[in-house]
């Protein structure tokens, strides 16, 4: 119950929009969803967000990730399936702000999906975990996502990677790893300008 009130304590933010420090609201890429499930761990905003960017570390608690690849820096591969079955898909990072927000869309044409995955500390001192799919298949398995039964299941499957994740990372009690890049319209933003280069391959700039 205590974990419910801490769920519904947590800052909350505008579906759709996001207040950046500088006053700037940006648009969310995700204005609808067909899920959405929230779960709250133990552990602060910084270690929840710090080990769920490790994607590599993944397999070693979800049921159904098997492998993920590092493609780009914003761009990675996931192998998921059940038992003997596996499907490969690639997925790109649209929007990633350190301790607070990530969004992501599939790159693959059929099915397509989106996806993004909030951050909120509780009054306990813990995490609000929040993520929300919405799924854009072609052709025939466009009907699938029309039922309510396929909605369900997805969103049963999202609340129990949500529940492995809480047990992996209460268990550990802090973060394996860290990224703390900032993303924009799948483009890492660097802090400082890169300098200058030399149009001609091992020229001094200057």
């Amino acid at each position: 119950m205590a974990h419910q009130d801490d769920a519904r304590r947590a800052v909350p933010n505008r579906p759709g929009m996001r207040t950046e420090g500088d006053g700037v609201t940006r648009r969310r890429p995700l204005r609808e969803r067909h899920v959405e499930e929230t779960v709250v761990v133990g552990v602060p905003v910084r270690t929840a967000y710090n080990q769920w960017t490790q994607f590599k570390t993944f397999p070693r608690f979800s049921t159904v990730v098997h492998g993920v690849e590092q493609i780009k820096p914003a761009v990675t591969a996931w192998t998921i399936g059940y038992g003997p079955l596996r499907h490969r898909f690639a997925v790109e990072i649209v929007e990633q702000d350190p301790d607070a927000y990530l969004a992501w869309r599939g790159l693959e044409q059929n099915p397509s999906h989106q996806g993004e995955v909030e951050f909120r500390p509780t009054g306990s001192g813990g995490t609000a975990i929040t993520v929300r799919m919405l799924l854009e298949p072609r052709g025939a398995a466009r009907i699938l996502t029309r039922s309510s039964r396929a909605v369900r299941l997805t969103a049963r499957l999202v609340r129990g990677e949500l529940m492995n994740f809480k047990r992996f990372i209460e268990g550990l009690g802090q973060e394996g790893g860290a990224w703390r890049g900032t993303i924009r319209n799948g483009r890492v933003q660097h802090d400082r300008p890169e300098p200058p280069r030399s149009r001609v391959a091992q020229w001094p700039v200057g």
